[in-house]
């Protein structure tokens, strides 16, 4: 087997979320930025297939490096893209020479705000929502706004002072019904502002009120067979269904801050950090940092800010953390708890998050050995055990209605199935469901057998149920002399309650850890293994019963013919021609004569 490129492995272990991607060539120079919807699916398309045009078959062999952001949205994705071409400029991009920049909505400061798109902000207090990415979105927002609320569109000075003196005549609009004539003092500045109050809301996102209006107008238009109208209003209900309010990528907000978060495990730490310029994303690094002694996380990002500040020069006066850290008095340091900064740093956390999955993701491929040690020594830890849990068994009744009692137990070994070591039991000292009567007799079975074979024994058992089963099976660990020699524990209905002998409180595990995933995947192993016996034991007692005694018809032919025609019932039902295609005359001609006469 050849091993994996580092590149080839950048590839395999992308997410598959939405995000932005860039190309480095081997001397660390940018090539290229493009967006996704699924990250791992675009990066892969450019690397398997010759492209049409030379200029990216050139891109694709320069490609050394690939770097990615991941984002909540394909929308943020777009937004994130727009900001670092910019700010990157990278060599295979098309320049953005008009320096395209993306439509936001304003709410001019002003007495009887007016509210229009514009790709221009201006610092004089007015508000702004946005960036949008697709102008379809603005247009209906306001299309929508203009039919709720009558809203001037003049740009004349609507002081009090030039309203009194009768300064301006109503227009066009006021007698169309769209303006409800504020120039003339026919409305007043409160009921205005109500309005735009209400407007304010839709655009943030909350628009349940307004919805509820538009919901209310449809019905109406529909009553009045005015059909045309009422479909209209259902278009915009549906556009403002799929309208997002805001994106965390670009935010007037917040600007010139730097963003940092932590995510660590028992050998390394990583360190996301995102700098934010003009309310833009413009970079985003991750930094992986191996522990030496049992550092903090407070230390690690401590050290990994001035790192990184030095590093990449960054000289923002505020920056955003986790948690509080001491940086000197120059630096204020944020930790937020809600809001447009609490996204930021949440982004910032899934980042890391996946850069570390990914780094995990590439050691398993390169070093399945290092990973193994990796996951045994964390589970040693968890687990509170004497020794590294290398061979794990666990057991799992399946008695279903209490019929044919069976029980199983998989095998796992270095935390992977080892398929050849499962083992099945058909209970047989236990009369009719007795879960602990079974458990106690299998586990005594199993290890007896062991025992007297002089196989290696595991260094975990683990019981699937809770305290009894677990207690159950301890009778027999104690009947063998096994107690101290083997660690047993009982995993309970939740999964994460881990039970241990003479323990009445019970363990938890962190949901997120990798041991609970090796317990959770020994668990289904155990599920499905015994429950396709007991299947296939039931099957066969079914079948059995109805088909015994048939002079001169076997097992075997039996099954033939109940899967082909799917039951006994029908079986009885077919003619013998039906029956001769499948198992020959002689054969079809004793059964149905046996049918006939019984």
């Amino acid at each position: 087997m050849h091993k994996p490129s580092s590149l080839d492995l950048q590839i395999l272990t992308l997410p598959d979320n939405p995000g932005v991607y860039q190309y480095y060539d081997k001397d660390g120079k940018i090539l290229y930025v493009g967006k996704a919807k699924n990250l791992k699916k675009r990066v892969s398309s450019y690397f398997n297939k010759i492209h049409d045009t030379a200029k990216t078959n050139v891109l694709v062999k320069k490609i050394v490096t690939i770097k990615h952001i991941v984002v909540p949205t394909e929308t943020d994705a777009l937004l994130l893209e727009n900001n670092l071409i910019k700010t990157l400029q990278p060599r295979y991009n098309v320049l953005l020479r008009d320096d395209k920049s993306y439509p936001w909505i304003c709410i001019k400061k002003e007495p009887f705000s007016r509210i229009f798109s514009t790709r221009r902000m201006v610092k004089d207090g007015s508000e702004y929502f946005g960036p949008y990415t697709s102008f379809k979105t603005v247009h209906t927002i306001l299309d929508l706004i203009k039919e709720l609320y009558p809203l001037r569109t003049c740009n004349f000075d609507l002081s009090p002072s030039n309203i009194d003196s009768g300064k301006f005549k109503v227009c066009l609009e006021y007698h169309i019904g769209n303006c409800k004539g504020p120039c003339e003092g026919l409305e007043s500045l409160e009921d205005y502002q109500r309005q735009v109050d209400a407007i304010r809301e839709i655009l943030k996102g909350n628009f349940k009120e307004s919805m509820k209006d538009f919901k209310r107008l449809m019905i109406q238009y529909a009553k009045d067979l005015r059909f045309e109208e009422a479909q209209k209003i259902k278009e915009k209900i549906e556009i403002l269904e799929n309208y997002q309010s805001r994106s965390t990528i670009v935010n007037p907000k917040i600007t010139n801050i730097d963003v940092f978060s932590i995510v660590s495990d028992e050998s390394s730490a990583y360190v996301n950090f995102l700098q934010i310029s003009h309310g833009s994303i413009i970079r985003s690094h991750t930094l992986e940092m191996k522990k030496k002694l049992e550092e903090t996380d407070e230390e690690l990002l401590e050290l990994a800010i001035i790192e990184l500040r030095e590093r990449f020069q960054l000289l923002s006066k505020e920056i955003i953390v986790p948690f509080e850290i001491d940086l000197g008095e120059n630096i204020k340091t944020t930790v937020p708890q809600l809001g447009d900064k609490k996204q930021i740093l949440e982004l910032s956390i899934r980042n890391a998050k996946f850069y570390r999955i990914e780094q995990l993701k590439q050691l398993q491929i390169v070093d399945p050995d290092r990973h193994t040690n990796r996951i045994m020594a964390q589970m040693q830890k968890d687990l509170r055990l004497p020794v590294e849990p290398r061979h794990i068994e666990c057991f799992d009744n399946s008695n279903i209605q209490g019929t044919n009692p069976v029980a199983a137990c998989v095998v796992f070994k270095d935390g992977k199935p080892s398929k050849k070591d499962y083992r099945h039991f058909n209970v047989k000292t236990v009369e009719g469901p007795d879960d602990f009567a079974s458990m106690t007799e299998i586990v005594y079975r199993r290890y007896k057998r062991l025992l007297d074979e002089n196989e290696p024994l595991p260094q975990l058992i683990i019981i699937d149920g809770g305290k009894g089963q677990l207690s159950a099976a301890l009778k027999s660990i104690d009947a063998l002399e096994l107690r101290g020699k083997i660690a047993i524990i009982g995993i309970a209905k939740r999964l994460e309650e881990l039970f241990y002998p003479g323990d009445s409180i019970p363990l938890y595990l962190d949901k997120k850890s990798e041991t609970l995933k090796v317990i959770q995947q020994l668990r289904n192993e155990a599920h499905r293994f015994g429950i396709t016996f007991h299947r296939d034991k039931r099957s066969k007692a079914a079948l059995n019963s109805s088909v015994e005694g048939i002079p001169g018809i076997g097992e075997k032919t039996m099954l033939t013919l109940i899967q082909h025609f799917k039951s006994v019932k029908r079986l009885k039902l077919a003619t013998e021609k039906e029956i001769s295609d499948v198992i020959g005359v002689s054969k079809a001609k004793k059964i149905v004569d046996f049918y006939k006469t019984n």
